[in-house]
């Protein structure tokens, strides 16, 4: 820029006489100022209330992410090394960890593997028979698959997919639900079916079953059996169900559910009694010892001794740890 105000030059030339110029400059046009001083840059954003806004600031999101931005060459990604057998003995890679969970793993396959069970399971399952009478039949040549006899027990078959015939009689493509309930057995009912001179505790879900297709349309009838068995004079809690694989998670010994019982005993019981059945005792050549005994408080309507094990008149009212299955105090017997 030129100053506003300049000096007066004057210059003279060598010709007589001599002449003078006046020299002056005109001062500078002003440029016109701009409405902004700076380079205005407009930025839509959303506000608090959800409207949209203009402001001429940067969003300070954006300025975060300028100033944590990586500038620098991205990296090549290495490729995992393939491992190298070393001779013929060398060992194989370890299988990787697995990357589900065990309860999804179990969700996946009780919903979207493939469905495919064993034929003497299926037919237990349906209602046909037990697991081992399934097997007889299947033996016996009285089981078809797919319009061929089968004689292996082991066959893997969908009911869904597969024509399956027993006796001439078509299995039903829907397997009936799993159903668990849980009894208080009175005395004098036996909990197997096979004798008929004594009361069978199946004969207590008669009236339940045969009104099954009223509360189920169109689900075939479920084949009802105990979880183990209590004596004919003993009461208390056992459950009956029709899924063979909840049965031998309560009944087998590898996994090691606790029974608890209530004995009634004739007499006093003293420290030493308690004692001498906690030290257990040999039955069928293998000395059995329960886990804890204890003596119960006296009760006004029972003048006898009561125990948590063995003797006189014996009710199991508990299976499993203290979150097992557990019989109601107040539950009466069913009739």
């Amino acid at each position: 820029h030129f100053p506003q105000t300049f000096p007066h030059i004057s210059c003279s030339s060598s010709s007589s006489p001599p002449v003078e110029f006046n020299i002056t400059f005109a001062p500078s046009k002003p440029k016109p100022k701009s409405q902004f001083d700076f380079l205005f840059i407009p930025w839509i954003t959303r506000g608090e209330d959800g409207n949209l806004q203009l402001q001429t600031q940067s969003p300070s999101r954006l300025l975060h992410e300028l100033a944590n931005a990586n500038t620098g060459k991205p990296k090549k990604k290495e490729k995992p090394k393939k491992p190298v057998n070393v001779g013929a003995t060398a060992s194989a890679a370890a299988p990787p960890p697995p990357t589900r969970s065990k309860a999804a793993r179990r969700f996946y396959n009780e919903n979207f593997r493939d469905s495919a069970q064993r034929l003497s399971k299926v037919l237990a399952a349906a209602g046909v028979a037990s697991r081992r009478s399934s097997e007889e039949l299947i033996f016996a040549g009285k089981v078809t698959v797919n319009g061929s006899v089968c004689n292996t027990p082991q066959t893997r078959v969908d009911p869904a997919k597969d024509m399956i015939y027993v006796n001439g009689n078509r299995l039903p493509k829907k397997l009936p639900p799993k159903v668990y309930i849980a009894l208080n057995k009175p005395k004098g009912y036996i909990c197997s079916s096979g004798e008929k001179e004594s009361k069978s505790v199946m004969e207590l879900f008669d009236d339940y079953l045969s009104g099954w297709g009223k509360l189920n349309p169109g689900l075939p009838k479920p084949r009802l059996f105990t979880v183990g068995r209590l004596d004919v004079a003993t009461s208390g809690l056992i459950i009956v169900t029709n899924d063979g694989d909840f049965a031998q998670a309560l009944t087998h010994p590898s996994f090691k559910l606790t029974k608890e019982y209530i004995a009634t005993v004739e007499g006093t019981v003293g420290n030493r009694h308690l004692m001498a059945i906690t030290k257990g005792t040999v039955v069928d050549g293998v000395h059995c010892t329960p886990d804890s005994v204890e003596l119960l408080p006296r009760q006004p309507d029972m003048p006898r001794a009561r125990l948590r094990i063995v003797i006189y008149a014996l009710k199991r009212v508990r299976i499993g740890g203290i979150g097992g299955y557990r019989l109601p105090v107040d539950l009466g017997y069913m009739r």
